[in-house]
């Protein structure tokens, strides 16, 4: 949980600083990331993994844990953006810098993006996690993270990238930019991370047990 809550708060500050432009494009669409993919897709990592050990009720928990962590670190970027600037850092840097910098983070866009994001994606992402297991008996891990990943990322970029977009974060004119390099980018990180999960799982079943999920309601509060 600890982990996953830095995860988020990490990767909503890194894409409100920055949009990293790929240098190609694809089907005309120029390619360009927010900077804080680097960091969300392990998020998701963290979040299967929960899922799978401990049970959708876990990572319920981790899910509205995280949620309160991102909201109060946007209101204390919110009270050093209204704080005035001492005057030797306005000469450097100024106000404007910062607004321009992590004005996502102090006004509130890149986090309201984040949680209507992930309350979609993440959840979607934790509850498919938990039905293939029951389905499946628990084989096949790497096909409930690979269908989770594809559903919940594509779900979670859509709506972040919209909400931000409409908040002023990021210009309209990057949105399929955005929506394009962002979900094969996560996916991709996702992919990649697979022998990890599977080490990850492993280890945590020996030690903690396994749980399933037989009969869970699947509510956003429980």
């Amino acid at each position: 949980m600890a982990a996953f809550v830095a995860v988020l708060v990490l990767s909503n500050i890194a894409s409100s600083a920055k949009i990293v432009g790929v240098g190609f494009s694809v089907f005309g669409v120029p390619l360009a990331f927010a900077g804080g993919t680097l960091f969300f897709p392990f998020a998701y990592v963290l979040g299967t993994i929960l899922t799978e050990v401990y049970g959708f009720r876990a990572t319920r928990k981790a899910i509205w844990t995280g949620f309160a962590v991102l909201a109060f670190s946007a209101l204390l970027f919110f009270v050093l953006q209204v704080l005035p600037g001492e005057a030797s850092w306005e000469a450097r840097v100024g106000s404007d810098a910062y607004r321009g910098v992590l004005g996502g983070m102090s006004s509130g866009g890149i986090v309201l993006a984040s949680l209507c994001g992930y309350l979609f994606g993440g959840f979607a992402n934790s509850i498919i996690v938990s039905k293939i297991k029951v389905l499946m008996k628990g084989r096949m891990l790497w096909n409930r993270i690979m269908v989770s990943t594809l559903a919940g990322q594509l779900l979670d970029t859509v709506v972040f990238t919209a909400v931000a977009s409409l908040a002023g974060v990021f210009p309209w004119h990057l949105f399929l930019s955005l929506v394009l390099t962002n979900y094969i980018l996560k996916c991709l990180i996702e992919a990649a991370a697979l022998p990890g999960v599977y080490a990850a799982v492993r280890l945590l079943k020996k030690r903690e047990g396994d749980v399933y999920d037989d009969g869970v309601k699947y509510k956003l509060f429980g």
